[in-house]
């Protein structure tokens, strides 16, 4: 029912439509009869003229040109007036079928504004044990729900959207973040590496200088053993 238009509402248009349609038809009923009368009076007035026209043939005494300009004038105007009955006769068939094809359309209408009449019967049932006055006001409330219900729809898609465009950059974010983890871990190796490197560095000097010390303090003592055997022979 939100995703259809309202049966309630669809009842409305057609009846409206209905009262478009008798109008519309009256008018063409009345146009139909101006018309038939124009074509009467001149189906008449065309067949005066042939009977003047005969009569008038008939008492002439001019001569035979003139009688043979005059039947050819008269022939050409016979044969316009022909052309103007088949034009008017060819309009008066076609007033006769839109005529027809509009009767049919208001029979059919008739019989849908029939069917509907059930939800027209609802909603005056429904007037009558709430608190809205006509059956407009209904339909306005119903279409009023049906907006909001799509803005809220809509503003759901917005936030749903926007939670994901969210999520996306966090995803990136993170995706960023290990990276540079990654890249701080492997540094920490190297640096770990080169710090236990060091380590092992200072212990061997450490081993050096020991002995180096060692060896100065056998030189030294050597060095006070001589001083001291130089001063004994000495004196």
């Amino acid at each position: 029912e939100e995703d259809s238009p309202s049966p309630f509402f669809h009842l409305q248009e057609k009846k409206k439509q209905i009262q478009l349609m008798q109008k519309a038809l009256e008018v063409k009923e009345e146009d139909f009869k101006n018309r038939m009368k124009v074509i009467t009076c001149r189906w008449r007035d065309l067949h005066a003229k042939e009977v003047q026209m005969k009569t008038y043939m008939e008492k002439s005494g001019r001569t035979l040109k003139e009688n043979d300009k005059m039947r050819n004038q008269a022939l050409k105007k016979a044969s316009k007036e022909r052309e103007k009955k088949v034009q008017k006769e060819s309009e008066l068939l076609r007033a006769k079928g839109e005529l027809e094809a509009l009767r049919n359309k208001h029979q059919k209408l008739c019989k849908r504004v029939q069917k509907y009449s059930i939800f027209n019967k609802y909603l005056e049932d429904v007037v009558k044990i709430s608190q809205f006055e006509e059956i407009q006001e209904v339909i306005w409330r119903y279409k009023t729900l049906v907006r909001m219900h799509k803005d809220l729809l809509q503003s759901q898609q917005g936030h749903k959207e926007m939670s994901e465009q969210a999520k996306v950059l966090l995803d990136q974010y993170m995706e960023e973040k290990e990276a540079e983890i990654l890249q701080y871990k492997s540094e920490l190796v190297q640096l770990q590496l080169h710090f236990d490197q060091a380590q092992s560095d200072i212990l061997s000097w450490e081993a050096r200088w020991a002995d180096i010390q060692n060896t100065a303090a056998k030189k030294t003592q050597e060095l006070a053993t001589i001083k001291l055997a130089i001063l004994n022979l000495f004196q």
